[in-house]
């Protein structure tokens, strides 16, 4: 057993050393802008919309429009800090390869673990999510729809979630192929999910009663910053974003850009789906609705295609965004491996495909067993939990770098420092602490597990140590 110094929990890696690993077997460079934007609309977009509005709205009533809007303002304040470390340290890990950089290895590796969690979790959730759509969709083309055994987890009234595993098991197959497949593959699913948002707003205006909107906000500003935090890990896209940093073409331009273009593009159609779905509907009627957004096109049209063209969507929608948060995980890994917090095996390549395979196949399986076995509901508050984290560290690395390498060439600077990366911490707080009791729980087990792997075998085996 190595002996204990309280120093090796604050050994920082050197910007340079970061952003210089390259290994013999380093991650090609593939990835633009236009695959880039599109990897994180498509981790974005989709679980807030088709899967969290059954939650968020019975919260906040109609006023979720606003819970959208702080949880855009928040993902915004972020995204900007993102963009500034991006721009500087391009590299695999994302806000974990951030913090070993300016917080030190120990922070670096709580914050690791916190990506590990809401890149899981959150996977687990959106497959659940889909397969609700898939039973509407065999509602409306047959008639016919899965039972309950088959098509849910335990605690919602099942015994195995089948097709939420299904759709990990042909993400899995796609990741196995290669980078560049899945991110172009990807980028077409995406445009195809903004054509059949596009569909939903159109429709659902039609109908669309002022009286819905009335009371806005029955829960008050408790109500809307709860649906807020809830909501929250559906902006999991910016961080998807920056861990293809080692992937990515010209990623001091590219990376910021990316990040921006991804968050405004995702803001903008959270909220015109959110008024167009609250304006369709009363907001009573959200609570315990499965399929929402099917639902309330079938209920305000009685026509049974409006409802099946959504159920296309939503199935496509939620696949690419299952494909992209497990690539992120995979890649987190790859990052923590080399840096020798954990074992070296994470960060063996394919020879052909150049990919992280087994980590692919670690990840799928940890995934389907959370998407079989855990209800919906439960997984969701744990997933922004890890999010928040992850981002109010992001913000607190921009104002601890600016600090120590205040001459570090950084392709694109946060504006208005340091009120903005300050800013960004406060409102991550705010919303961490509208969770619930039982997320604060299970987040500090989780937590307390990740110690306990960092001092019984990272510390002794990082790259730093000696």
């Amino acid at each position: 057993m190595a002996p204990f110094r309280a120093a090796d929990l604050l050994r920082r890696k050197p910007v340079a050393q970061v952003e210089g690993e390259h290994p013999p077997e380093h991650l090609p460079r593939t990835i633009g802008l236009f695959q880039l934007t599109m990897l994180g609309v498509g981790a974005t977009i989709g679980t807030g919309i088709f899967v969290a509005l059954t939650t968020a709205v019975p919260a906040a009533g109609p006023a979720v429009i606003l819970a959208f809007v702080l949880a855009g303002i928040t993902a915004a304040l972020t995204a900007l800090c993102y963009a500034e470390l991006a721009s500087t340290i391009p590299v695999s890990g994302s806000s974990y390869s951030y913090a070993y950089a300016t917080l030190g290895e120990f922070v670096a590796f709580i914050v690791g673990a916190c990506l590990l969690l809401e890149y899981a979790v959150s996977a687990s959730a959106i497959a659940v999510g889909w397969g609700q759509y898939l039973n509407e969709m065999l509602v409306d083309l047959v008639g016919w729809k899965m039972p309950d055994a088959i098509a849910k987890a335990p605690g919602a009234g099942g015994v195995f979630n089948l097709p939420a595993v299904v759709l990990v098991g042909s993400c899995m197959i796609l990741l196995l192929r290669g980078v560049k497949e899945s991110t172009t593959i990807n980028a077409v699913l995406v445009v195809l999910k903004l054509l059949i948002l596009a569909f939903f707003v159109i429709v659902a205006f039609s109908g669309f009663q002022a009286r819905n909107l009335t009371p806005f906000m029955p829960m008050g500003l408790a109500g809307v910053g709860t649906a807020a935090g809830s909501i929250f890990f559906s902006y999991i896209g910016i961080d998807a974003v920056s861990t293809a940093g080692e992937e990515v073409k010209d990623p001091h331009r590219t990376l910021p850009l990316g990040i921006v273009l991804s968050l405004l593009i995702v803001t903008a159609i959270y909220i015109l789906v959110a008024l167009a779905a609250v304006g369709a509907q009363p907001w009573t009627a959200f609570a315990g609705q499965e399929a929402g957004l099917a639902v309330i096109l079938r209920n305000l049209t009685g026509q049974a295609w409006t409802s099946l063209v959504l159920c296309v969507g939503a199935i496509v929608s939620i696949f690419s965004i299952t494909l992209v948060v497990m690539y992120g995980q995979t890649r987190i890994l790859y990052a923590m491996s080399r840096d020798g917090l954990l074992p070296k095996l994470f960060q063996r390549l394919d020879p052909r495909t150049r990919s992280p395979d087994l980590n692919t196949y670690v990840v799928a399986a940890f995934i389907a067993v959370l998407a079989a076995f855990v209800p919906l509901d439960v997984l969701m508050n744990l997933t922004s939990m890890g999010t928040l984290i992850a981002f109010a560290i992001v913000s607190l690395g921009v104002i601890i770098l600016r600090r120590i390498q205040p001459d570090l060439p950084r392709g694109y600077k946060v504006p208005l420092y340091p009120v903005l990366p300050v800013a960004s911490v406060a409102f991550c707080a705010y919303l961490v602490w509208k969770l619930p009791a039982d997320t604060w729980l299970l987040f500090a087990v989780w937590v307390a597990g990740a110690c306990a792997i960092y001092f019984g075998y990272s510390r002794k085996h990082s790259r730093l140590n000696g």
